[in-house]
């Protein structure tokens, strides 16, 4: 079958495009608006874009009314924290994707612990083992869109947190302490699941 997103409802496009790229490694942005609330989200449409400088990116829906709050705050203050998501952090994670009120904060919804970052003033999530700390360097609106659209934002990672537990030698990540979750489709997200290697040749 084909399909042409001209011609098709939004959900069923979501539908479509989360179900199609999986798994999707989940971006926990923390941030804070100018008037000092703090601000915590998980955002699926995220990934690395480089190393040299280190860059990753997210992306956040307008929504029918409104910009998330994320997206406000990094713009205001273009500063954000990505916090990464284990299989311990999952309800907690859950919880901050709840609307609740922008004066209130997710850190304390989720009962989770704000600690400060070293170089940008958003606060990290003490509880997660990895984040890292981003100075906002581009955003881009999708055009276009029907129902809001979303915008991208491509941060340059300032400083690396990583529990000590989690670094194995050379700077590789320790896989079998990670344990991050990843989001399919829906209600539906992966661990790790069984690991093989492909060496290049």
């Amino acid at each position: 079958m084909q399909f042409d997103p001209q011609n098709i409802e939004q959900k069923s496009i979501y539908k479509l495009l989360t179900g199609i790229v999986i798994p999707r490694p989940i971006g926990w942005i923390s941030s804070i608006s100018e008037e000092g609330i703090t601000n915590l989200a998980p955002f699926s449409y995220f990934n690395a874009v480089g190393d040299d400088p280190p860059h990753i990116m997210f992306s956040a829906g307008h929504g029918q009314n409104a910009n998330k709050d994320t997206l406000n705050n990094v713009l205001a203050t273009k500063q954000f924290v990505v916090n990464m998501v284990t299989e311990e952090l999952v309800e907690q994670m859950n919880s901050t994707a709840q609307k609740i009120p922008s004066h209130e904060s997710e850190f304390d919804h989720a009962g989770l612990t704000p600690i400060p970052s070293l170089k940008i003033k958003p606060p990290r999530v003490k509880e997660s083992p990895i984040a890292m700390e981003c100075e906002l360097v581009h955003h881009y609106t999708l055009e276009n869109s029907k129902f809001g659209g979303s915008t991208i934002l491509v941060g340059r990672i300032v400083m690396f947190h990583i529990a000590d537990n989690m670094l194995l030698d050379d700077f590789k990540i320790n896989l079998e302490m990670y344990k991050p979750i990843a989001r399919l489709a829906g209600s539906n997200y992966s661990k790790l699941g069984e690991l093989f290697a492909v060496k290049r040749n």
